[in-house]
């Protein structure tokens, strides 16, 4: 007989601390030139005057960003002279946007599918058979 599985507890104290630090985190993200940033750096550590200009921002709103991804612990930051270097405080973060831009391309591709009208096996569009392919592998 197969043990029967215990329902889930709420999370205590901890753990909603835990939660919250990781949301905190994950905002620290959820700004578009802050992405482009974070992929940028995926590359290696960049100063100030490189990031500003990748963004075609000022100096001081990319300061600004930067600041908060470094108090939320996504970049670390070491200063040389006059020059700040920003550079990624885990690497697995830039293989997070990987995912994310797999994600996206996938949901493309399926919206794709439906507005091609394809349904079924016998129907399935080119992008359907080579998302199918994907899926088992990575998750």
């Amino acid at each position: 007989m197969k043990n029967p599985k215990k329902a889930p507890k709420p999370p205590d104290a901890l753990e909603l601390r835990r939660l919250a630090a990781k949301a905190e985190l994950v905002k620290a993200l959820a700004h578009p030139l802050r992405l482009a940033i974070v992929e940028f750096l995926a590359d290696g550590e960049r100063c100030v005057c490189e990031i500003a200009e990748l963004a075609g921002a000022e100096r001081s709103n990319i300061s600004r960003h930067l600041a908060l991804m470094v108090r939320a612990g996504v970049l670390s930051n070491r200063k040389q002279g006059l020059q700040v270097y920003y550079s990624l405080r885990c690497r697995c973060i830039g293989e997070f946007m990987r995912c994310v831009t797999d994600l996206l391309r996938e949901r493309v591709e399926e919206s794709a599918c439906l507005l091609s009208g394809r349904r079924g096996a016998k129907e399935e569009c080119v992008s359907c058979r080579d998302s199918a392919g994907k899926q088992g592998r990575g998750r």
